[in-house]
């Protein structure tokens, strides 16, 4: 199939890497990748801040530059979110509809899609603790929430038990929101700051060296909170380990 790949603004801005991750896992598990040079925001941020209409622009720029091709693949789950659930500040043509229907997370396209059972060439030797965040848990679905009380499944856990030399911390509060939430962490900064601390020494008191997951946006709170809280965590996109990173 023919991918088109979109980074999202706060992944190109500040964290490239996982970006560039994303590219090069792709190609090594023999997928044709394209990257459309003109792609900006998806416009979640608009929608999630109550401004639908304000999306419509770069809805429809996002239409433009991905409706050519069979899947859409992006490192994020809130901004799958938003073009599978909430892509409606434009018409909903056709091009619209395949571009929402063809729309996935990595992980979820690496789980179910292209179904991976193997990494040959990762090894990640450090003790990780999971995040997912809400948008992927709850929307997207790529693991159970405990707060239902369902069995247990976890789509980027499968993938990363995958890794060579990898190994898992469990949090007490595993599936609890970090405080991140978009805007909410503008507009609620100190309930927001401080979400944030409890989970990262959550994880660390479990044992974790690297929070992962496959939210960028998520792990860019967290990072501030631990750097501001003095907690020795480092973080890393999933799409790093999968792709070979050792740190």
């Amino acid at each position: 199939m023919k991918i088109g790949l979109f980074i999202p603004c706060y992944i190109d801005a500040f964290y490239p890497n996982a970006g560039i991750a994303t590219l090069e896992l792709l190609e090594k598990l023999g997928q044709d990748v394209d990257y459309p040079l003109d792609q900006t925001c998806c416009g979640q941020p608009m929608a999630n801040s109550g401004c639908n209409s304000d999306a419509a622009a770069a809805e429809a720029l996002f239409v433009r530059n991905f409706a050519k091709y069979d899947a859409i693949v992006m490192p994020s789950g809130s901004c799958t979110h938003h073009v599978r659930d909430n892509f409606d500040a434009i018409p909903q043509t056709a091009e619209v509809q395949h571009v929402r229907k063809n729309t996935f997370e990595l992980v979820e396209f690496l789980h179910d899609i292209l179904k991976v059972e193997d990494f040959p060439w990762a090894e990640f030797p450090h003790k990780v603790g999971l995040h997912n965040s809400c948008g992927t848990l709850r929307a997207l679905r790529t693991a159970s929430m405990s707060e239902l009380g369902e069995p247990f499944f976890s789509k980027p856990m499968d993938l990363l038990s995958k890794v060579k030399g990898i190994s898992f911390a469990t949090p007490k509060r595993p599936d609890e929101c970090c405080g991140f939430g978009g805007t909410f962490s503008v507009t609620e900064e100190a309930v927001s700051a401080r979400m944030g601390l409890d989970k990262v020494r959550d994880h660390h008191q479990a044992g974790a060296e690297y929070i992962v997951s496959a939210d960028t946006s998520c792990m860019m709170h967290q990072q501030g909170c631990a750097e501001r809280g003095g907690v020795p965590i480092r973080f890393i996109h999933i799409a790093e380990i999968l792709n070979g990173a050792r740190s």
